[in-house]
């Protein structure tokens, strides 16, 4: 089965997850409900689900909320069913051209793989129309579909280009997601505005983990979320991108830290935890940061006393930069009441 941390993601958080554990364990012990506002792929709130607990999920991205549904939340699915449509998607032998194999073939993926793909998501679709599988295990077989693609895609880990070069037509082999509904039973997910959402909800923890950059997600994820929004939009460009101007995170752009101060004095939590690494100005121009620590430390001492604890990580980036002495800073407050 695939596992929630198996796909490859920038800024994933799998390497820190016990540090981020250590912080909770030492200054806050118990809690009931911790929010991951930009969930990302979720590893942080799975991280920290249980039966006992609430984890609120979100992610302006919907490939993410699909995934994010697919293993957090608490509907039901039949897992003989998916087990026998998965199989019948391995097996299945195709050549008949369709939106994602003549847009996406012979760059991402093998021609041959590329109308599986394509194949697939439609089949996907028409299964959901028809009433023969719900919303849950649409959400499943999408995020398994979108795990498997991840493991044979012709890039470095993500979509803003692909590698020029001969590639081997490895075979699509989608499985089953690893996912305990009876640990999900009071989670909620969402696919929102964070600044929006923050102003609707209630928790014991905050945890952020914003983008740090001008690097934008959706720019990196384009292909996972026209799949799996599958509205066939027009793609321009070498890299094939859609129209992504209503996904761009506001957080990558010049007015980061207005938008961060907005977020935080509007967040009804009892502890905030903030994941923000070390970078500054020490990468090129789209990778230095756009909150500084002292806008950080501006906006988080509005709120109560703030802790920094960090830890050397080793990040995963697109494999052409290289960066000596990359900390993992996570910046602690308990709210003043």
């Amino acid at each position: 089965m695939f596992k929630i941390s198996q796909r490859r993601y920038l800024g994933n958080k799998n390497s820190i997850l016990p540090f981020i554990e250590s912080i909770i364990q030492s200054e806050i012990g118990h809690f009931d409900s911790l929010c991951d506002i930009f969930s990302g792929t979720g590893t942080v709130g799975n991280y920290f689900n249980t039966k006992d607990n609430k984890i609120i999920l979100n992610d302006l991205l919907y490939h993410n909320f699909v995934s994010l549904n697919a293993f957090l939340n608490q509907d039901d699915f039949n897992k003989d069913a998916l087990l026998k449509i998965i199989n019948d998607f391995n097996k299945l032998s195709t050549e008949k051209e369709n939106y994602f194999s003549n847009h996406f073939a012979g760059t991402y993926f093998s021609k041959k793989n590329a109308i599986k793909i394509g194949f697939i998501r439609e089949e996907i679709r028409n299964l959901f129309i028809s009433g023969k599988i719900n919303l849950k295990e649409k959400f499943i077989l999408l995020t398994s579909l979108n795990y498997s693609i991840d493991r044979i895609a012709n890039t470095v880990g993500h979509y803003d280009a692909f590698i020029k070069k001969a590639f081997k037509d490895t075979a699509i082999e989608m499985k089953l997601i690893d996912t305990s509904i009876e640990k999900n039973a009071s989670n909620e997910i969402y696919n929102k505005d964070a600044n929006l959402l923050i102003r609707d909800i209630e928790c014991d923890i905050l945890y952020l983990d914003p983008p740090y950059n001008s690097r934008q997600y959706s720019d990196a994820y384009h292909l996972l979320e026209n799949l799996s929004l599958w509205q066939k939009p027009e793609v321009f460009g070498l890299a094939k991108k859609f129209d992504r101007s209503k996904i761009k995170s506001e957080y990558c752009k010049v007015n980061a830290s207005v938008l961060f101060d907005d977020l935080i004095q509007n967040a009804k939590c009892k502890y905030i935890l903030l994941s923000y690494n070390n970078m500054g100005n020490s990468g090129n121009g789209r990778s230095n940061a756009k909150i500084s620590d002292e806008q950080i430390m501006s906006s988080l001492s509005k709120r109560g006393k703030v802790k920094v604890f960090e830890q050397d990580y080793k990040e995963f980036n697109t494999g052409t930069e290289k960066r000596n002495h990359n900390k993992e800073r996570v910046f602690f407050v308990k709210l003043e009441q």
